[in-house]
């Protein structure tokens, strides 16, 4: 994912179009204050009052944007920001799209958040599954172990399998140094109390990659540790990185579960002061990584090498203290 930085007069634009979608019921509640105060603080620079910005209306805000990419990043942010809550509202949903046609923008995800706006939740389903990382880690797990191994992985984390050699592999990680990636991810599954690939509930190993980022990353396994790993993937991410973030705001926000796991969704998670800075914060770590590491990634040959080395390797930088 690419950030696109607006000049003043576009943020300002912006801004008033990224209210008006926030709003519920003619007011911003304190998730959606703090995403859009973040948003200013990361994305725009500015320092807007937002109870004071003016409406605006689709064609006053297509004039004033003439960048595609701009276009395409601010429709993306009004899907992110009607989640802050709850499942969007039929007004948000009205004024996300009439701002996203005078953009002339086409965004799948608009679409797939008014099927739930609709409770049609398995029209949502199917079409968040098939642009989702969660549809990319199947396909990962069939190039490599073929439809046995997709079959293997979902009764794995299910709790219906085990495979024995696999999760050895994984616990002889701990005989590596531990200044190495490997040794880390084994302490962070142990120390966790994680199940590990090939045991019981464990995650398939296309899926491994998310556990990797958590240690690479050096993000915990809080809430907030979650929605910024997932963010600093989003970052890196070539296919469909709006869908991770939609991912996280739904799981934590809007009160929607997609998780393939037993876990309750939360919702307004992001009026937890200074969450939603550490989501862009994540998101923008991301955008440095040199490679996709979401997918098709061999990690084997890098677990064996120290933890700094392999960051160094994938230009990792380290957290920001702002």
């Amino acid at each position: 994912m690419k950030l696109h930085h607006p000049n003043p007069e576009e943020a300002y634009l912006g801004l008033r179009a990224m209210k008006m979608v926030a709003e519920r019921e003619g007011r911003l509640t304190p998730a959606a204050r703090h995403l859009l105060t973040a948003a200013q603080s990361h994305i725009l620079h500015t320092d807007y009052e937002l109870d004071t910005l003016p409406p605006i209306t689709p064609g006053q805000l297509a004039e004033g944007f003439t960048r595609p990419e701009l276009r395409e990043q601010f429709v993306q942010g009004m899907v992110v920001v009607s989640l802050a809550d709850d499942v969007p509202t039929p007004t948000q949903i009205q004024r996300m799209e009439q701002f996203a046609q005078a953009l002339e923008v086409t965004q799948p995800a608009v679409q797939n958040i008014k099927f739930l706006t609709e409770k049609n939740s398995l029209l949502f389903r199917l079409d968040f599954m098939r642009r989702s990382h969660l549809r990319s880690m199947v396909a990962d797990q069939f190039e490599n172990q073929g439809f046995l191994g997709v079959v293997k992985g979902f009764l794995g984390l299910k709790g219906l399998l085990e495979e024995p050699e696999l999760a050895a592999k994984y616990h002889r990680l701990q005989d590596l140094p531990m200044t190495t990636l490997g040794y880390q991810l084994w302490h962070h599954y142990h120390t966790n109390g994680f199940a590990f690939p090939g045991e019981r509930y464990g995650f398939p190993e296309a899926a491994v990659y998310h556990d990797l980022f958590h240690v690479l990353g050096g993000y915990d396994t809080t809430i907030a540790g979650e929605i910024q790993v997932a963010s600093f993937i989003a970052g890196f991410r070539r296919s469909y990185p709006l869908y991770l973030l939609m991912f996280v705001m739904l799981q934590f926000s809007a009160g929607v579960k997609v998780v393939p796991i037993e876990t309750a969704p939360t919702q307004s998670v992001l009026a937890t002061p200074g969450l939603a800075d550490l989501l862009f914060q994540a998101l923008e770590r991301g955008t440095h990584v040199n490679t996709d590491l979401s997918e098709g990634w061999d990690f084997w040959p890098d677990l064996v090498q120290p933890l700094d080395k392999v960051r160094e390797k994938f230009n990792i930088l380290a957290i920001s203290p702002n």
